[in-house]
């Protein structure tokens, strides 16, 4: 298991920058591909990036293609989403998750992420 926390979130006015960063414990940090997701409040908790155990392959949804961008310090027991270009609707909080199974594939569904955060909002106004 690895314990993640998230921080970074805050309030943003729409075009604006934020950049969350999620900090994991544990020796094994590095073997495993790391995933953000966010819920809006009413929706279902979503896929948004993932990264693999070396950083060299990435995934994004469609919605956040091109203005989010997922990276991951290894040395360090990092993995950072810096989101350019927010919209209001990319309001919700957003979690920090970690593919305990890690195939060698990245994964973008909740169910295959077997640790979390406690989340970070972010806010972004219009």
């Amino acid at each position: 298991q690895v314990q993640l926390v998230e921080s970074g979130g805050g309030l943003v006015q729409a075009g604006g920058s934020l950049r969350l960063s999620c900090a994991a414990s544990g020796r094994t940090f590095s073997g495993y591909n790391m995933g953000w997701f966010r819920q809006a409040p009413g929706k279902e908790r979503e896929f948004v990036a993932a990264v693999t155990r070396s950083g060299s392959g990435t995934a994004y949804a469609d919605s956040v293609k091109g203005r989010f961008t997922i990276s991951r310090d290894n040395a360090k027991n990092t993995v950072t989403l810096q989101m350019n270009s927010l919209k209001p609707e990319d309001t919700a909080v957003y979690y920090c998750a970690a593919d305990l199974t890690s195939l060698g594939f990245l994964r973008i569904a909740r169910h295959d992420y077997g640790s979390w955060g406690q989340g970070t909002q972010v806010t972004v106004s219009s």
